[in-house]
């Protein structure tokens, strides 16, 4: 076999792999970015763990019939870099935060656990907060409802004490 055709099986093993060990993925275009503005967006990305490489479409397209993921076709057109993570939330939350101020940033779909999500159920996912502040929100639900029994309890104790 030719040493080309080799390391493209390669690559195509390697992104498999990285899809594989993704729960969220986020395709984009960044045509239009400059060197320093994708810089930027690498950095924000790599600061929450994210993985963002770009890729050729048929490479892509390969691991992705490899690893039983269909309806990227329509994706995987133009430049393409794509962005892997363990998070479900960061890559978009990260990706449609950029956006806001750098326009020509295109988003063009992904995947949330091997599933296909289009650019609105992507930016509804980048909505979410972040799993610190439910985490925080969820705890504070747990002393509201505590202060309220022992706030009921104290009441009863009280009338208990008066009669």
């Amino acid at each position: 076999m030719k040493q080309v055709i080799v390391e493209k099986q390669a690559l195509v093993s390697e992104i498999k792999e990285k899809i594989a060990a993704s729960t969220s993925i986020v395709i984009t275009d960044y045509r239009g970015l400059r060197v320093d503005e994708v810089t930027e967006l690498r950095n924000k990305l790599r600061n929450e763990g994210v993985e963002y490489k770009v890729l050729k479409n048929n490479l892509v397209r390969r691991a992705c019939i490899d690893s039983g993921i269909e309806g990227l076709d329509e994706v995987l057109r133009g430049p393409t870099a794509v962005a892997f993570s363990n998070d479900a939330i960061a890559p978009s939350k990260i990706i449609f935060e950029f956006l806001k101020k750098h326009k020509k940033l295109e988003v063009k779909g992904g995947l949330l656990d091997g599933k296909v999500m289009d650019i609105a159920q992507l930016q509804e996912l980048s909505n979410i907060p972040s799993k610190e502040i439910l985490l925080s929100q969820l705890v504070g639900v747990f002393v509201t409802a505590m202060r309220n029994f022992i706030g009921a309890v104290d009441v009863l104790r009280e009338k208990n004490e008066e009669a």
